[in-house]
C-alpha cells in the first residue's frame, strides 16, 4: 500500500508538471486552413500572419487603433447601418457575445462599416443607440474605405474563399466574424447569422482566456 501511495504521488506530480497545450487552432491564410499547435513555444516559428495597423473613429468618435486592443482578444465583423438583410441580424446575434462579455474590458468587439462614406460617428452612435448598445466595450468604426476594405480582406481574411484576391473596389459583404487572440492572431471563423455558432464563438472566447492564464 506504501509503495502504491508513493506511485500515486509521483505520477500526480508528473501529471502536474505537463504544459498547458493550446486547444484552438490558428489560421495563417484566407482559405482559413486550420493550423493546430500544442505548445505555444512553437507558434511563434508557424504562424506568420497577424492583424495589421489601424486607426479610425468609434460612434463616440474617439480614436480606435491596433494599439487599443494590444493584448485583448478581440472579435470583428463588417456591417453597415442601412442594410436590410443580414447585419441586423449579425448585430443581434452578436449582442449575445456582448451580454457575455460586456463588463469584461480584455475582450472588445470591432464592428467595422462598409459604407463609411454614409456612416460616419453621427451616423453610427444613432445605430447604437436604437440597438441599445451602451458598452465601452464595443466598438462601431468609421474611415477610409480603402483602409477598411483592405484590413477586411488582407488582414481578416473577412471574405474567406476570396481573401485579399477581390478586386478592392468590389463591394464587401459577408456574414463573417472573426476571433482574434491576445497577439493579433486569427483563432476562429463564425457565421453571424446563426446564433448557435454566437455561443460557440463564446465557448472560444472563454477557452482564449484560460490559455491567457497559463502562457501570458
Amino acid at each position: 500500500m506504501k509503495n502504491f501511495s508513493l506511485f500515486l504521488l509521483l505520477f500526480i506530480s508528473i501529471s502536474s508538471c505537463e504544459k498547458p497545450k493550446l486547444t484552438l487552432p490558428f489560421y495563417n491564410t484566407p482559405d482559413f486552413s486550420p493550423i493546430f499547435i500544442d505548445k505555444e513555444e512553437r507558434v511563434a516559428d508557424v504562424i506568420t500572419h497577424h492583424i495589421g495597423d489601424f486607426e479610425m473613429k468609434n460612434q463616440n468618435n474617439q480614436s480606435i487603433s491596433k494599439s487599443t486592443i494590444q493584448n485583448k482578444i478581440h472579435i470583428a465583423n463588417f456591417i453597415f447601418t442601412s442594410c436590410g438583410s443580414i447585419c441586423p441580424v449579425m448585430t443581434e446575434n452578436m449582442k449575445i457575445v456582448h451580454h457575455q462579455f460586456e463588463d469584461d474590458n480584455s475582450v472588445n468587439i470591432l464592428s467595422f462599416s462598409v459604407t463609411p462614406w454614409i456612416d460616419n460617428v453621427e451616423v453610427l452612435k444613432e445605430y447604437t443607440e436604437k440597438n441599445n448598445i451602451k458598452s465601452d466595450n464595443w466598438h462601431f468604426l468609421t474611415g477610409k474605405k480603402s483602409e477598411i476594405y483592405s484590413l477586411a480582406r488582407t488582414s481578416y481574411f473577412a471574405e474567406e474563399d476570396l481573401g485579399f484576391t477581390k478586386d478592392s473596389t468590389e463591394f464587401l459583404h459577408t456574414e463573417h466574424v472573426i476571433l482574434v487572440d491576445q497577439k493579433q492572431r486569427i483563432r476562429g471563423i463564425y457565421n453571424g447569422t446563426l446564433r448557435l455558432e454566437m455561443k460557440q464563438l463564446i465557448q472560444d472566447i472563454n477557452a482564449l482566456q484560460e490559455e491567457q492564464t497559463q502562457f501570458f
